[in-house]
């Protein structure tokens, strides 16, 4: 009965939405010759906008604005999807898309190809790094009229179907012409996976998709093969995913039928999620990395782990967001998601921050964190009463854990106040970095291996200065004092770019992290 009465609320919440964008009509209006059921006002109006307003109006843009609203009054992340923004998530998760494999960045009105996936289309078609693109299917592809937008469309399409680009290689003055044909593109959500010293791997997951525990188990092979006994893994900026991911790569670490997390609402019964007996890493030491941008899946997996002392979680308090959605797709490819359940850490703690006050202050909850000062002193976290509550919780053993909204990390590290000034972040939102690699250091990068680059290169003062020369003729209020702050994590980022764009992403972590105090703290802690 609970399950068929889950089912009678969901199919009344979609009628409900039905009404709201328009669907149910049944009487004459006399002004305007449109049918109205009485009691349909929203769609009523919509349509007295649609035939009656002064001006030209997108209605469709009201309507999923109005469906948005009566949504985010439930919570605040029961939220309605336009078409696009639907198929962008749908394509993350799943972990793939049709296209030809691509990362790009508009240079000057060129398009200069930054990373090409491994055996992808482009891959196959002879596309490399630094590939300047001026023609597809012989029409101009540069100058100002170049956006993301037209670059998604020309390089998308259906499967087998062909693209004819011109391109000149980089260092190369000659014009060069690649047939690619459009296939499946991999989307992978395992970052890096590497060893950080003899025994210890590193992984690191950007997202919970439905490819991420077959990425995660090829991985685990491959550094055990290496020698890995203790393991470090990092899911900071992880913002979640599917729930059935989360708990598939909790049960890589536990044994059968440890309760991993459980799920309940009011009109969703409980749901239990046992770990099996498949785990391919259940008995070596582990390090959890979060920070205040792990949320859902992410504390999913973290909070089983503590609760179940199988591992250390280090980092910040995570973001907090205990809530289950599931997507509800409208045929015009928009979609809701909807909040159905809550979910628990085996020893019962709801890990979703209070939303009381509106989604403005929820919103802007991770800002208030730092005007408190918690992001930098552990001891102002435990003097944050809305956080830090008198509870019952405790793991497996009998340590007491923290609840009221995230995980509290059992080794804090401060974030680190040089890596997020606000000159790094313009640098980086220009995307200055990756500019600069294509324009100047590519010759330098051809005389490396990548192990060379990481142990050899370093990036000089005289280096330095002549980036933000570089950046100069693009930022043109460089405070010196904040250069001077972050002068040593500029020389970081600016290496770690360049290892990126000639050896892929798992090489650009492995220079960020050779300085990073979490991953320092777990290496100490496993």
């Amino acid at each position: 009965m609970k399950k068929a009465a889950g089912i009678i609320f969901r199919s009344v919440i979609l009628l409900l939405l039905g009404a709201i964008i328009g669907i149910l009509m049944t009487n004459r209006d006399l002004n305007t010759g449109i049918s109205f059921d009485s009691k349909d006002k929203v769609s009523k109006v919509l349509e007295l906008v649609r035939h009656n307003y002064v001006d030209s109006v997108n209605v469709d843009s009201i309507e999923g604005s109005t469906v948005n609203n009566l949504l985010q009054n439930l919570d605040p992340h029961s939220l309605y999807l336009p078409p696009q923004q639907a198929t962008s998530i749908n394509e993350r998760l799943e972990g793939g898309f049709t296209g030809i494999g691509v990362e790009y960045l508009l240079l000057r009105d060129t398009l200069v190809i930054t990373q090409v996936s491994v055996n992808g289309p482009a891959a196959k078609a002879g596309v490399r790094p630094g590939d300047r693109v001026i023609e597809v299917d012989h029409q101009n592809f540069s100058g100002t009229q170049l956006t993301v937008a037209k670059v998604s469309k020309a390089f998308r399409g259906t499967k087998n179907s062909q693209l004819l680009m011109a391109i000149i290689p980089a260092g190369s003055k000659t014009t060069k012409f690649c047939n690619v044909k459009r296939d499946h593109v991999d989307l992978s959500s395992m970052d890096a996976a590497y060893m950080l010293n003899a025994i210890t791997g590193y992984i690191k997951i950007s997202k919970f998709a439905s490819t991420t525990d077959a990425d995660f188990r090829k991985a685990l092979i491959k550094l055990k093969i290496d020698g890995m006994q203790k393991l470090v893994l990092d899911i900071r900026g992880n913002g979640g995913g599917y729930l059935n991911t989360a708990t598939t790569l909790a049960d890589e670490f536990l044994t059968k039928k440890q309760l991993i997390v459980f799920t309940k609402g009011v009109h969703d019964p409980r749901t239990d999620y046992f770990a099996t007996d498949s785990g391919n890493f259940q008995h070596g030491k582990l390090a959890v990395l979060i920070d205040e941008y792990s949320a859902s899946a992410s504390e999913i997996l973290a909070g089983a782990l503590q609760d179940l002392d199988r591992a250390v979680i280090i980092g910040r308090r995570s973001f907090g967001k205990g809530l289950v959605q599931e997507q509800f797709p409208f045929g015009d490819g928009s979609a809701v998601n909807l909040t159905i359940a809550r979910y628990y850490t085996p020893s019962g703690r709801s890990i979703q921050k209070s939303y009381s006050n509106g989604v403005e202050s929820y919103r802007n909850e991770l800002a208030q964190r730092m005007r408190k000062g918690e992001l930098f002193s552990e001891e102002s976290n435990l003097k944050d009463s809305a956080f830090i509550k008198p509870t019952n919780y405790h793991t497996s053993t009998g340590r007491k854990v923290f609840s009221g909204g995230g995980i509290m990390p059992d080794i804090f590290v401060p974030a680190d106040t040089t890596q997020n000034t606000y000159l790094i972040r313009v640098l980086s939102n220009k995307q200055l970095f990756s500019a600069y690699v294509i324009d100047h250091m590519q010759p330098v990068l051809n005389k490396y291996t990548a192990d060379d680059f990481f142990k050899q290169y370093t990036v000089t003062d005289a280096d330095l200065g002549n980036f933000m020369l570089y950046a100069s003729q693009t930022v043109k209020d460089i405070d010196p004092r904040e250069l001077v702050t972050s002068k040593q994590d500029i020389k970081t980022l600016l290496k770690a770019f360049a290892a990126r764009f000639k050896w892929g992403d798992e090489a650009y972590f492995k220079i960020i992290n050779a300085d990073d105090p979490a991953v320092k703290k777990a290496i100490e802690a496993i």
